[in-house]
């Protein structure tokens, strides 16, 4: 018998939709977005395409330049010199991007000096214990004190910085390690100077990436390991071998104390069933990949009734670091084909949340109609959980050739989520096309996706043999640091609603010190990466 959980606080009734995925794009938004006319075609991957492509965005919108990887380090060490570039030349890939507002000045390295309110924070992918964590000051422009380094060593003894978050309630910043089974969280604080700790014996162990807070201080997590590779044509061993093994999970955890990770606190993880059986990992790879499970996991119109299991609690298993891989396939939970990020539907209360697995990156596998209609494009799911603790899974996008490789999500309003595409060197060649952007309605099932941003490539990636770029940390946030307008409570897009004013102190809350004063909340900000090359990070701005 596994211990099952009740998801979240209030029910809020979500439509379970699914996106027919095509090559149209001719149909416009909603009003709000604006995505007016958006990009027809990917850039091509292969010659005669010119080696350095411009990159191509919606004609209503534009990629502003903020920062780039060769841009210093106000308060270098060791070899960390740069943004996004070691002093030997290694790039360090900057993933995802965190925005934040704070009323005070956090200070940094150089003592009176004025940081500013607004900031943009990195984990960078790096290996070789040297993955570190900058600040990008945005309201500072002298190129000396804009980028400040907030992990102070080298080696910083981190790999595969990926995932990040800000917890209202620990008023702390979260970083996840996607570093299979050396991988997992840890956590940075605000204030200079900053402090960090690993969160191995709570959160466990895990190539842990995306990572949000919802309203009560509970944490959802998502994994992302490569299973074991199988021959694309079952029982044909001169097949190619590319079709990976679902090994991933999706991870929930309820701290005892919202206010101190460190109190310890239960991890959960995501249990999907058919036909009264959960879906789970087996020791065969092979009849895992072409699972009659999987493909009705994959099968659009279908919704399969979902539920927590209990991996770990401190409190009975202590706080020794663990395996949340192992564990996952220990209780029987439901294993995906490399899930990269996950987001809470604004106005849900943070009952339904969307996450997105890459599936295999290889048009060896995705070209079968058997593997492409279990996932092997990649897909986006919606995950809906009642107030008695009932959930419900349902496929939303099961991508294709052209819309693939799904990595980071994000919100541009309470109906649209964009997404971006990682389909590494191997896939853009065999398809002969750059990532995308894509724009897809979770609500209306007549809406096509929409091409947000077709990525180029730029000069440092052009030469034969390095790598493409690809878009990351795409972001859409008001920056607001306060509970009461944590990222997922409000539609993006919706700059009317307001702050309450009273401050109050929580009864469990010792050390509540800060609250928003502002009478409104500021706009949101978009922000993306185009990572690998240059690490260009952009602001994505309206063109009115």
């Amino acid at each position: 018998m596994h211990t099952s959980r009740v998801f979240g606080r209030c029910l809020v009734p979500a439509a379970a939709a699914l996106i027919a995925v095509s090559m149209a794009v001719t149909v416009h938004g909603r009003d709000d977005l604006h995505i007016l006319h958006p990009v027809p075609t990917a850039n091509p991957a292969n010659p005669p395409a010119p080696a350095v492509q411009p990159n191509r965005i919606a004609d209503n919108f534009a990629l502003l330049p903020i920062a780039q990887g060769t841009d210093p380090i106000e308060n270098p060490v060791g070899g960390i010199t740069r943004l996004g570039l070691l002093s030997d030349g290694t790039r360090t890939e900057p993933d995802q991007n965190l925005y934040l507002t704070f009323e005070h000045d956090p200070g940094g390295p150089t003592p009176g000096y004025h940081y500013g309110h607004h900031f943009l924070y990195q984990g960078h992918e790096n290996a070789g214990n040297r993955a570190y964590i900058t600040r990008i000051n945005l309201d500072v422009t002298d190129p000396a004190h804009r980028v400040t380094l907030e992990t102070l060593d080298d080696p910083t003894g981190f790999n595969s910085l990926d995932g990040s978050t800000w917890d209202p309630f620990t008023r702390t910043l979260l970083f996840t390690q996607e570093n299979g089974a050396s991988g997992g969280a840890i956590e940075l604080t605000p204030e200079w100077p900053p402090v960090v700790r690993t969160l191995d014996g709570i959160l466990g162990r895990g190539g842990y990436e995306g990572i949000h807070p919802d309203d009560q201080g509970n944490l959802l997590i998502i994994e992302d390991v490569g299973g074991t590779s199988v021959n694309v044509i079952k029982n044909d061993t001169t097949s190619a071998k590319t079709a990976r093994q679902p090994n991933s999970f999706v991870y929930w955890f309820e701290p005892y104390h919202r206010w101190d990770l460190g109190a310890g606190g239960k991890l959960f993880a995501l249990q999907v069933s058919i036909s009264h059986r959960p879906v789970v990992f087996s020791s065969d790879p092979v009849a895992d990949v072409f699972s009659d499970s999987q493909l009705k996991l994959h099968t659009p119109g279908t919704s399969w009734p979902a539920t927590w299991v209990l991996l770990h609690d401190t409190a009975v298993d202590g706080f020794s670091p663990f395996s949340a891989n192992a564990l996952a396939k220990q209780k029987l939970a439901t294993p995906f084909k490399r899930p990269e990020n996950a987001q809470f539907l604004p106005g849900s209360n943070f009952r339904t949340f969307f996450f997105c697995p890459t599936g295999d990156t290889d048009i060896n596998a995705g070209s079968l109609p058997a593997l492409a209609a279990r996932g092997s494009w990649g897909s986006i799911f919606k995950v809906h959980f009642n107030e008695n603790g009932h959930g419900a899974v349902s496929i939303v996008v099961l991508g294709d050739v052209a819309h693939a490789s799904f990595d980071n999500l994000t919100f541009a309003d309470d109906e649209t989520i964009l997404a971006t595409e990682d389909r590494g060197d191997m896939f853009h060649d065999q398809a002969n096309r750059l990532d995308s952007v894509w724009a897809f309605d979770v609500v209306d099932v007549d809406r096509h996706p929409r091409r947000f941003i077709a990525l180029g490539r730029d000069p440092v990636s052009a030469p034969v043999g390095e790598e493409d770029n690809e878009p990351t940390g795409l972001h859409v946030s008001n920056g607001a640091a306060s509970i009461e307008d944590l990222l997922g409570t409000h539609d993006p897009s919706d700059d009317a609603h307001r702050l309450a004013l009273t401050p109050h102190r929580p009864d469990d809350d010792p050390g509540w010190f800060f609250l928003l004063n502002h009478e409104q909340i500021p706009p949101a900000r978009w922000f993306v990466t185009q990572q690998h090359g240059q690490n260009h990070i952009y602001e994505i701005i309206r063109n009115h």
